[in-house]
């Protein structure tokens, strides 16, 4: 029984990981705060339209892009960190059965037009 509950747990932790992708804050010499900013802005909002994202909520100051697709919420998050370098997270809710590699294609797309 205990076993059963264990492997329960470790799966539900790791589809609950699996539903998250953040990456590490990132530098780029010589360019300002405001200027990274808008590149990784850019390139998240470009990745969601790469993957077929009908974007609904884009609020630049907020650092909040969220749309849809098949009926799953993806949700990018920037924010500028006290180092100067900005944090991207893209997130996803609703039903993964109607596409579950959404999340993981729009963080594809993201990676590929930032250079990484």
């Amino acid at each position: 029984m205990k076993r059963k509950l264990r492997w329960l747990t470790m799966t539900a932790t790791a589809l609950a990981l699996a539903a998250c992708v953040v990456y590490e804050p990132m530098v780029v010499p010589g360019s300002t705060v405001q200027q990274r900013y808008d590149r990784a802005w850019s390139a998240a909002l470009g990745a969601m339209y790469d993957q077929g994202v009908s974007v609904s909520v884009q609020d630049r100051g907020a650092g909040v892009i969220r749309g849809e697709r098949g009926g799953m919420t993806i949700t990018g998050t920037l924010q500028a960190m006290p180092d100067g370098s900005v944090q991207v997270k893209f997130t996803s809710s609703g039903p993964k059965s109607a596409d579950p590699d959404l999340i993981h294609r729009v963080s594809d797309s993201y990676d590929r037009r930032m250079g990484m």
